[in-house]
């Protein structure tokens, strides 16, 4: 879903809205961070800490799952739905409520109509607002993402980019996957670059920024297209923002940096892992042992608290005793 600038609504007041959630996988193959967001200031805190004491004063938080890869059934991960509903379980072990859910795409494993029924009725479970992105398996279908639009897509831009407000903080989520060549790296193109200097023009620069995409918005590994070409201009565009944090999923491991004052960070996934970049021939599902697998996929938990710094991500895996079942 999609609004310009002066069509934001705030409280997640938006009327199609109401499901859009992006899955965020934070780390290698998967993890769990809250995130709590105060006064335009994020902060993160462990899922220990969030299930281990009493919820503090936070202005909210909200979830970030990726790469859920629903109907995916190889050896690395033989049900990726099962490991999916296992992660969207978690989200009700949290003292404080999240506000909603960012889920950076790869929602399916072939964009098939059933897929995208289960992965639907499997995040309905959460009973929070869901917003989206595309990852590049949301888009094989014949109509090259049509299906995806159909029913994530209302009220969006382009190929699905859009943004919203939800108290102070301003989200924007960005499609890099759009006619993505095999191997090659995520581009935004002219049209919603045009689009996002527009959304971004007449903001005070005090205000906190959380941007989202599939693959990541800085170049991991070059070499497996890990990365967006067309990136420095957006990042040029929020340069003048005292505080943005980017999301985004792709790989399924946990990197980030921090570049003057934008933080990345990308998510693990609740499906599989893949290798580090540049160690084995491709990237691709990485076989582990069984017994390791839920070692390497989780969620992620975002909240954002006053005065407590910048948004800071903490990963959370499915093994963690403190998020079993």
């Amino acid at each position: 879903m999609s609004h310009d600038q002066d069509d934001n609504r705030t409280d997640l007041g938006r009327p199609d809205l109401g499901r859009r959630g992006l899955l965020k996988c934070m780390g290698w193959a998967g993890t769990g961070a809250l995130w709590t967001m105060s006064g335009g200031v994020g902060a993160a805190i462990s899922l220990d800490q969030a299930l281990g004491a009493p919820a503090k004063a936070a202005s909210f938080s909200f979830l970030q799952i990726s790469d859920s890869h629903v109907g995916f059934n190889k050896p690395a991960n033989p049900d990726a739905a099962a490991t999916y509903r296992e992660a969207v379980a978690k989200i009700s072990t949290l003292p404080q409520k999240p506000d909603f859910i960012i889920h950076t795409g790869d929602i399916t494993q072939l964009s098939k109509d059933q897929e995208f029924d289960d992965a639907e009725q499997i995040i309905k479970a959460a009973g929070l607002p869901v917003f989206y992105v595309p990852g590049e398996h949301d888009m094989l279908d014949e109509g090259g993402g049509k299906a995806y639009l159909d029913r994530f897509g209302k009220g969006t831009k382009g190929a699905g980019w859009y943004s919203f407000d939800h108290k102070g903080v301003h989200f924007v989520a960005l499609i890099n996957v759009a006619n993505l060549k095999p191997g090659g790296m995520g581009s935004l193109g002219g049209d919603q670059l045009e689009w996002l200097e527009r959304d971004l023009k007449g903001r005070p620069s005090s205000q906190p920024i959380v941007v989202f995409a599939h693959m990541p918005l800085w170049t991991v590994y070059a070499d497996w297209g890990w990365g967006t070409d067309d990136a420095p201009q957006a990042m040029a565009y929020l340069a003048r923002f005292g505080s943005v944090t980017v999301l985004n999923g792709h790989i399924h491991q946990v990197t980030q940096k921090v570049e003057g004052n934008i933080a990345f960070h990308t998510a693990r996934s609740t499906a599989f892992p893949q290798p580090v970049g540049g160690q084995g021939p491709s990237p691709g599902p990485l076989k582990v042992p069984t017994e390791q697998l839920h070692s390497m996929l989780g969620i992620t938990t975002a909240s954002i608290t006053r005065g407590h710094g910048p948004i800071a991500l903490t990963d959370q895996t499915l093994a963690d005793p403190t998020l079993a079942s």
